[in-house]
């Protein structure tokens, strides 16, 4: 079986880390997966070890990639424009959609008008989002499908496996908090100098150590306001981590005693969060949905009121000052990721979608 997953945007992010765990189980299931992109934003990295990647934005091209190749079943994720092009190639197989953009202006074009295409289902990634986007369309079915994260590559690193040569350096007294993610509003990068510039009032024995936008539209803007607001000493901003050294990364912030810290306003799942939690690494988050999904309060991380730097601070320090609790913490995340968002434990359901709706003939494109 073969499978082909269209997205506009190829970014080093949520979205791509679940589907390449995905497709790497899924190749093991007997499913092949590629991916078609039309905009690069750093991502390639991450998804092209793994499966064929497609990087596009000439229709002729895609239009052939589609009527050439045979799928069993094509995935939609968040592009309007793929329906137009899957009608031009005549594709007559099943169409599966995933919205996976949790801000409901940013979906509707995606899900209000789908040019002549029937989708067989859309799959979403939290019940949070499935409440957004049944606001969109009633004619659609919508099943809820966790992402997953791969427990054989996102692991508790032992010591003697850190790799300590390459970026992020140790430093022997600071005690580490993670920020792992894009540079923009939704991400909320404001609220995390808010907190920087608190604890930098406050103490001396923690660094933070912000983990991406090399490609994010407002990677000046922060800098600039990084630097002008004297944050350099306490935030180090790596720009650019490969993915495959993802894990080395927690492993260096779970024997600091530190945590992960995310600001972001709105999110349809949180991708990092679990690879985090498998990692060893207690997660602090605002208290909202679908973190609640996710995160469980106490046990695995610590949740904040809203966007409250003060409170944010708080937990943090909840965790930072006592090891027995972020050792506590540590252990409960990694049993709570095994449990329910291992690969196998998540993605059998999406294969048997795929099996099923395979079997009802997809892949054809009629003369």
């Amino acid at each position: 079986m073969k499978v082909l997953v269209i997205w506009r945007l190829l970014t080093v992010g949520g979205v791509n880390a679940g589907w390449r765990n995905r497709s790497i189980y899924f190749k093991q299931q007997g499913i092949d997966t590629e991916f078609l992109y039309t905009t690069d934003h750093g991502g390639l990295h991450i998804m092209q070890d793994v499966a064929p990647v497609y990087l596009t934005k000439d229709e002729k091209k895609i239009i052939n990639i589609i009527k050439n190749n045979s799928y069993d079943a094509i995935i939609v994720v968040d592009t309007g424009a793929a329906y137009k092009w899957l009608r031009k190639a005549n594709y007559q197989g099943p169409v599966i959609i995933e919205a996976r953009t949790p801000e409901l202006i940013k979906l509707m074009p995606h899900l209000t008008t789908f040019k002549g295409i029937q989708p067989e289902l859309i799959i979403v990634p939290s019940n949070y989002q499935k409440r957004l986007v049944s606001i969109l369309t009633n004619d659609v079915p919508i099943d809820v499908i966790y992402n997953g994260v791969d427990t054989t590559f996102f692991r508790a690193l032992p010591t003697e496996e850190i790799d300590y040569h390459t970026a992020p350096a140790v430093s022997d007294e600071k005690k580490i908090i993670g920020w792992i993610g894009r540079l923009d509003k939704r991400k909320n990068w404001p609220m995390l100098l808010e907190v920087a510039k608190k604890i930098k009032r406050e103490r001396n024995d923690i660094e933070i150590w912000i983990i991406g936008g090399a490609q994010s539209v407002q990677r000046e803007e922060f800098k600039t306001t990084w630097q002008e607001e004297g944050l350099t000493d306490i935030i180090k901003w790596f720009p650019v981590i490969p993915y495959q050294q993802m894990p080395h990364v927690y492993a260096k912030i779970r024997q600091s005693g530190g945590c992960t810290l995310a600001t972001t306003k709105s999110e349809s799942f949180g991708n990092t969060f679990i690879e985090s939690m498998i990692c060893g690494v207690p997660v602090v988050a605002s208290r909202m949905m679908p973190v609640t999904e996710i995160v469980v309060e106490g046990e695995t991380g610590l949740l904040f009121r809203g966007q409250n730097v003060d409170d944010a601070v708080t937990q943090l320090y909840r965790i930072l000052d006592d090891l027995n609790v972020q050792q506590r913490m540590s252990q409960a995340a990694i049993n709570h990721v095994q449990q329910n968002f291992s690969i196998e434990a998540v993605a059998d359901e999406y294969i048997q979608l795929l099996k099923k709706f395979g079997d009802d003939g997809g892949g054809r494109q009629d003369d």
